[in-house]
């Protein structure tokens, strides 16, 4: 398995004083710096890749396994060069390219953009996604429909970005009355939190993070685009020109091989508007969906002493009670099994209704039964389902981070404030199992519980 670890504390250390000499790629001269060739790098069975900890780049999975776009298309490449990849995790952009320019890693896969001010620095691999820049806001907040209706609102940027790279640019154009704050210590995700928390007017994020992100704060609107595409790029040392032509090679063959498209499908071709719990689309499909799925549901529920109630309205939750829903991730059926999960309780056809429904009761019922004894009910039935959601292990982590905050980590209550805090990285880098989308299992649950008292007040 690929190596993950948090950078060096001699790069932190590094990176801090630059911050506080304020200074965005101000090193020395990145050309001069020592860096390690491609023959180095084969014959030391090592590549080193700076990223950082997010949903759209490096995570751990609920499986307790390294995920991502990132970490998919840089193991592929580490693959078809015969070595391990190390992956060192670090904040923020601005620190990954600090990093780079320091001699830290051999490349930078962070979803990074391709621009101009950049290159001047760096060598770029080919392109392998394009994205767009788009202004973020809140819906019922201010909405801005053009640059111009930006000037007067509270508007935060991540420093050292692209988004900062044509914001000047715009300023320095028509636009010189043009404002926003710069941040070294939040991430582009942070900021869409705060956005949705209504502490910010607006920010500019990559419509792929936008995408991932509207999914758990559906409150986000995205009123107009500040770029066409642009395209993401993997960052070199200046010097590397001959692993610049091993990642050119090998992109033109996944590519060529339908890889590419494969992969950019499975973590983004299914993106869809986040829909709200809408109590007449519920209402409705109980009488029409609900019938044909009402004694699997209860079958299931009483093999693995489970509330059959509760077990369909955690169904309406993944699915809709939709038997061929498929997410971004490859999760499908009614109750969104992955493949790994599917074959440990047993489903061999995700897409059968019956062989969903027992598989994901299964699962549920073994998350429940692996909780401590002294957690009791209804907390036992809160806590396995955020386990379902967000996996096993971030779970822990969230209890264990519970503990040291003086607050009780049996009781759904104190885990419902701990939760959120997996996707701050003032805790998530302590934590062993590192950033989650804490929110997700909170609303997870909620809506679980909401859907489960219309159920019981209309499927009479």
């Amino acid at each position: 398995m690929p190596d993950a670890r948090r950078a060096p504390a001699r790069t932190l250390a590094a990176i801090a004083l630059l911050f506080a000499a304020g200074c965005d790629f101000q090193a020395e001269n990145p050309k001069q710096v020592e860096t390690r060739s491609l023959e180095q790098i084969l014959a030391d069975g090592t590549l080193t890749v700076l990223t950082r900890n997010a949903p759209t780049t490096y995570y751990i999975d609920r499986h307790g396994e390294p995920a991502g776009p990132e970490y998919d298309l840089v193991t592929a490449f580490a693959e078809s060069l015969g070595v391990e990849v190390e992956f060192k995790l670090l904040p923020t952009v601005n620190a990954i390219l600090l990093a780079l320019q320091a001699g830290e890693g051999d490349l930078a896969a962070a979803g990074l953009t391709i621009t101009d001010a950049r290159h001047e620095r760096f060598r770029f691999g080919p392109p392998y996604q394009q994205v767009t820049q788009q202004v973020v806001c809140r819906r019922g907040g201010s909405t801005p429909e053009s640059v111009a209706e930006l000037v007067g609102l509270e508007l935060e940027v991540i420093a050292s970005s692209s988004y900062v790279e044509r914001l000047k640019e715009l300023q320095a154009g028509e636009h010189p009355e043009l404002e926003w704050r710069e941040t070294y210590d939040k991430t582009t995700e942070q900021l869409l939190a705060d956005v949705w928390h209504e502490r910010l007017d607006c920010t500019v994020a990559d419509s792929t993070i936008v995408d991932i992100n509207r999914r758990y704060y559906p409150e986000l609107t995205a009123p107009f685009n500040l770029t066409r595409e642009q395209q993401l790029g993997w960052a070199l040392p200046w010097q590397r020109a001959d692993l610049a032509g091993a990642i050119e090679d090998w992109l033109e063959a996944f590519e060529e091989a339908d890889k590419l498209a494969l992969w950019e499908e499975a973590h983004y071709g299914f993106f869809e508007v986040f829909d709200y719990v809408d109590t007449r689309t519920l209402i409705r499909r109980i009488d029409q969906r609900f019938p044909r799925f009402r004694e699997p549901f209860y079958a299931a529920a009483r093999k693995y002493g489970l509330d059959p109630i509760l077990l369909a309205a955690q169904g309406y939750q993944e699915s809709h009670w939709n038997p061929n829903a498929r997410s971004p991730t490859g999760v499908r059926g009614i109750m969104m099994l992955t493949r790994i999960t599917a074959r440990e309780v047993g489903v061999k056809n995700r897409l059968d209704p019956v062989q969903s429904i027992h598989g994901g009761a299964r699962y549920l019922a073994r998350m429940r039964n692996r909780l401590p004894d002294s957690i009791e009910e209804p907390d036992r039935t809160w806590l396995a389902l955020a386990a379902y959601n967000v996996g096993w292990g971030h779970l822990q982590d969230a209890r264990g981070l519970a503990e040291d905050l003086g607050l009780n980590p049996d009781r759904w209550n104190d885990l419902q404030v701990v939760l959120p805090k997996l996707s701050d990285p003032d805790f998530y880098e302590d934590l062993r199992y590192g950033y989650a989308r804490g929110t997700e299992p909170v609303r997870y649950v909620q809506r679980i519980r909401e859907y489960q008292h219309i159920i019981e007040s209309e499927a009479q």
